[in-house]
This record gives structure tokens, sequence and C-alpha cells, in this order.
């Protein structure tokens, strides 16, 4: 049985709990569970394999992207009163290292809020050694994003830039920087496995979407750490991994949470404080074309409404939820429920395509969504609420 482990901060003894079970990403149901503990494996030179790709795109060496951005990259110390997702045995005040990297000239710090979850002091180091404490800007459990700031001199500020991760593709060449095991600023190198992927965020309700997967050797320390292009930017946060329950180390599968995600989220902590994101308030399923054909729906693609959940936007528009369960080739679901089939005409046919739909818009905006409800086409509008607040802060 596979397990994904949160790429936790390190620190002696560490345990950590299993999240897991439904959440509601803005919309849909997911199911999936997170704990946590790994190995180290370091690399510091470039592979073959990398070589030839940069060579063959003209693009930075491993060493020239290190020379570039190492630098911008710190060592996080956080201690403190741990949330449910790092139980140290024995000391809970012993301190938990995890990375991040350097935004701006300002001092802001981008890092994993799991790095930094429930302490109540933080200290950043940079590649000249000075050691700082830093004042936490602001967090999204939901994508598993937090921004810091310090106060230090202008020279031991190297801002990092951030890429497109839209633009990322599968067998593109990366580099990871961070401090496994609290071996600051060891360097892996890889490509991309996948794109597109779907992870639980340390917010057990919610998912993090459009997740990079990489075979760049990754394990407790990385976390925060930068995933970078062969131009030396940015394109993804690093923060699981998974280890095909086989073993507590790195078997070469990563997550990163994409640059793309992590350019809203810090805009929006920077400006507010806080993140807002746009909720539907249902917990769906797609429609299979297995589904349609033995239950005689009326579309053949689309959502499933299974449940709405109550004093959402979803709820106040009178959306339905289902009754009826079902299992078809070994699935279940719930029928009898609304189906989604377009949300402000664009057509929806998959859950990831709803979330991105949703994830557009703003709290209070209003959206018209086109459902077939008991075979009949209709349209209703909603207004979209707020994302609950993470009940881990």
């Amino acid at each position: 049985m596979s397990s994904l482990r949160p790429l936790r901060p390190y620190a002696a003894l560490v345990a950590t709990a299993t999240l897991g079970g439904a959440v509601a990403v803005g919309a849909v149901a997911v199911l999936g569970g997170l704990e946590g503990s790994t190995t180290v494996v370091t690399e510091t030179a470039s592979s073959p394999r990398y070589e030839s790709a940069s060579k063959a795109q003209g693009a930075m060496s491993v060493n020239e992207i290190y020379e570039r951005a190492a630098p911008g990259v710190v060592q996080i110390t956080s201690t403190g009163q741990p949330g449910v997702s790092v139980l140290p045995a024995g000391d809970p005040r012993q301190p938990a290292l995890g990375s991040g990297f350097v935004m701006d000239k300002a001092g802001h710090i981008v890092t994993n809020f799991h790095v930094v979850e429930g302490a109540d002091e933080i200290r950043v180091s940079f590649s000249n050694r000075d050691t700082v404490e830093a004042t936490l800007v602001g967090t999204d459990p939901s994508t598993d994003v937090a921004v810091l700031q310090v106060e230090t001199s202008a020279s031991a500020l190297t801002p990092l830039s951030l890429g497109d991760s839209d633009k990322v593709r599968v067998g593109d060449p990366v580099v990871a920087i961070g401090n496994p095991f609290g071996l600051d600023r060891t360097a892996t190198a890889g490509i991309v496995s996948a794109v597109q992927r779907l992870i639980n965020s340390p917010d057990p309700r919610f998912t993090i979407d459009h997740v990079i997967q990489t075979d760049a050797p990754i394990n407790h320390g990385n976390s925060g750490g930068p995933l970078l292009n062969t131009r030396g930017q940015v394109i993804g946060v690093n923060t699981q991994i998974e280890t095909g329950g086989l073993s507590t180390g790195n078997v070469g599968i990563g997550f990163a949470v994409p640059s793309n995600t992590v350019k809203d989220v810090v805009a929006q902590i920077l400006s507010t404080g806080k993140v807002d994101h746009a909720y539907l308030g249902i917990r769906g399923q797609e429609v299979t074309s297995d589904l349609a054909e033995t239950y005689k729906l009326a579309v053949e693609a689309g959502v499933l409404i299974g449940s709405v959940e109550p004093g959402t936007g979803a709820a106040k528009a009178r959306l339905q939820g289902g009754d009826t369960q079902v299992v078809v080739a070994g699935e279940t679901y719930v029928l009898g429920g609304d189906i989604i089939v377009a949300f402000d005409d664009r057509q929806i046919s998959s859950i990831e395509e709803l979330r991105d739909a949703i994830a557009a818009h703003k709290p209070g905006e209003k959206i018209r969504l086109e459902i077939y409800r008991d075979a009949k086409k209709t349209s209703v509008t909603v207004t979209l609420g707020r994302r609950p607040a993470s009940p881990q802060g």
C-alpha cells in the first residue's frame, strides 16, 4: 500500500500523525492520507541524463544553477508546540528544520505551512551564516504555503524568481536545493516526472491542484525549498514524497506546489495577511461513461453532486445532492443529485475543470451553473462563498 508523506521539518525522534479522509476542494471530494518519515539521500553533482538535456536546450548546468540559486535558499528552524502534523517524541520545544527561499529584498521568505505550523519561534539561517528571527506574515494551509519576513542586511538577501509552472512539461530537467536533515544547501537533480497531480494539503478538507511530480531526491528538511528549472527559476515548492509503503525514505517520487499557485497565495498574503479562496460548497464526483450507461443518466460527462454543505452558496442556490448509493466498476457513487455540466458557459466534464473554474473567481462573485435535474436541463445563479478557515489556524 502506498503512503504519501509530507516532508516534515526534520528533528530527532519525530513522529507524524496521519491526516486523511474526505476533503472538499472548493467543490469536490477526494480521498487521501498523509504521514511522514524519510531517509537521507543527497546529490551534489549532475547526472549524465541531466547534463545531456541541459546542453541540448542551451540551459545552465546543475553547478551553474546551484551557484546562482543556493545563496537564496535558507534553513528554517522552528520551535514551539506543534500542530497535528508534527508530533515530536519528548520535548515539544525541540527544534524542527525545514527550508525556504528569499522572495525579495524586503526580506520575505517563502516556505511550507507545515514547516512553521504551531511554532512560537522561527529562525532563518542564510548562506553567509547569519541567523535571524523571523516574523510569520501569513499562511495558507490549504496550499501548504507560508510567508515569513526577516530583518537582515541586504547582502544576505538573494531573491529567487518564480517561473511559470504552466509551462512545465514532463521530462524537463529540474534541481532541488534544500536542507535535508539539516545538511544545508544540498542540491539534487532529476526531471519532471508528471504534472497535474493532486495531493492532500495539511488542511485535510482540501487538496492542492496542478502539483509537479519529480524524481529529484527530496527528504525531510527539503520542505519549503525550491524546485528550479534550467533557467534557475523556481517552478515549485517541495512539499511531499511518496514512499510506496516499502520504506520511510525517498523512492524517487516527490511533489512540489506549483509556482503559479505560490504567486497567487504570496500576493494575497503580502496584500492582506491572509488568503481567500472562492468556495462553492458541494461534494461531488465525475460522471463516467460506465456510470452514465448503467444508470441511463441524461449526460455522459459532468460533475454529479453528492451532497451540499449547509450555509454555502450552493445551498442558498438550492443545488441538490444525491440520496442513492451505487457501485459501478468498483467505485461508489451517490445518485439522485444535480449534475453540473457548465460553469459560466464553460463546459465542465471533470472535477479538475470545476475546481479550476472556481479558483478563477473571488468570494462574493456570482456565477451561472448549467445543471441537469431529473433529466431536465436548467441553470442556477450561485454567489460563491469563502473557503472555510482552516481548523489548524
